[in-house]
């Protein structure tokens, strides 16, 4: 799972820098996304240590930001500070018994991170809690809304591509298995993403 997540987000950032007007490599890179998320949430229930968790996801979101914006031309803040405020939401909900309250939370959190903006905003936030929370059965069907209301809100075509995970967790259990046998290393896992971004953003200049 780890590999497929970061072979796809290198191949879509690849393409996000120099082939913008080729499609298919956006295509393949909204699979990684959802693994990512698979992988947090996973992460978050899971750890022996939050505060630990945390700790390496802000590095990660530290040292990431400016390759992201430097390898990818943007001025919002990378898809770790979305993951990160994710588990932050997730903190804040899993000790807020009140339904209202925790309607109200996701709503300015997810208000916020399409204000500021963070990577994938509140599409992010609530992909990340549709993992968290929907029970396995219904989770494609979850994130096939989730598809179509960002679809319609703000023209998403391409991420409805990004369902094909989803329904690999829920249905390839076999496939998924083997898929789980296949690790890396921590230090490539962490590494990866701000160590991509540098590259690129290092080729991104080398090519002007």
């Amino acid at each position: 799972m780890q590999l497929l997540a970061m072979l796809t987000m290198l191949i879509d950032h690849v393409g996000l820098v120099f082939f913008p007007e080729q499609e298919i490599w956006r295509i393949i890179g909204r699979i990684a996304f959802p693994l990512y998320v698979y992988a947090l949430v996973q992460g978050y229930t899971r750890t022996s240590s939050r505060s630990r968790y945390i700790m390496r996801l802000g590095v990660i979101a530290l040292l990431s930001q400016i390759p992201y914006q430097l390898a990818l031309d943007s001025s919002g803040l990378n898809v770790v500070v979305s993951l990160l405020a994710g588990v932050f939401v997730l903190l804040i909900l899993d000790r807020t018994e009140s339904m209202l309250i925790s309607v109200l939370i996701v709503a300015v959190a997810s208000f916020v991170m399409d204000f500021i903006p963070f990577d994938y905003g509140a599409y992010g936030l609530l992909l990340i809690l549709i993992f968290r929370y929907a029970p396995l059965h219904l989770l494609v069907w979850w994130h096939f809304l989730l598809n179509i209301l960002f679809l319609f809100l703000n023209g998403w075509v391409l991420q409805l591509w990004s369902i094909l995970p989803t329904v690999i967790f829920v249905y390839g259990d076999v496939l998924w298995r083997r898929l789980e046998l296949l690790r890396v290393r921590s230090w490539v896992w962490r590494s990866f993403y701000p160590v991509h971004l540098s590259l690129l953003a290092i080729l991104q200049w080398w090519k002007y």
